[in-house]
């Protein structure tokens, strides 16, 4: 059963990305591959699996970087590194976690799983914490 993401992404819904987990600087994430997300070869197009490991750092990030559980922290990515190991189709787990963070700063890793638990693509990744503005929470 997937729960609702902290913050509203179009792009993510649009690709109907689901979160099932997250807490204690660790994300789940899962889809079942359909063909708008495949490449030329039917399989799970790289940018896909990118956006997979990519969020789910960042879900993993998010919640490590609470002060508060009512904390809306934004997150960017500053840079991401990832490889890819073999052909990705069908149901897909996404599985983000974090390495170390700092009060700006997580260094991350994510890693994607076919259905038979097969590693399919696996990155790392740095990601900057967005804090509110005071200004702006006091606006708004």
């Amino acid at each position: 059963m997937s729960i609702p993401f902290p913050v509203h992404i179009p792009f993510v819904e649009t690709l109907g990305l689901q979160l099932h987990s997250c807490g204690d600087g660790q994300a789940e994430l899962r889809i079942d591959v359909i063909e708008a997300h495949s490449n030329s070869w039917h399989v799970a197009h790289g940018g896909l699996l990118m956006t997979l490991l990519d969020v789910a750092m960042a879900q993993a990030a998010r919640v490590a970087g609470q002060d508060d559980p009512g904390d809306r922290l934004g997150m960017a990515t500053i840079e991401m590194k990832t490889s890819f190991m073999r052909p990705a189709q069908g149901a897909l787990r996404a599985l983000g976690k974090v390495l170390h963070h700092t009060r700006g700063t997580a260094f991350c890793e994510a890693s994607v799983l076919n259905g038979a638990g097969e590693l399919c693509a696996h990155a790392t990744g740095t990601f900057k914490y967005l804090r509110p503005r005071a200004d702006a929470a006091a606006a708004g």
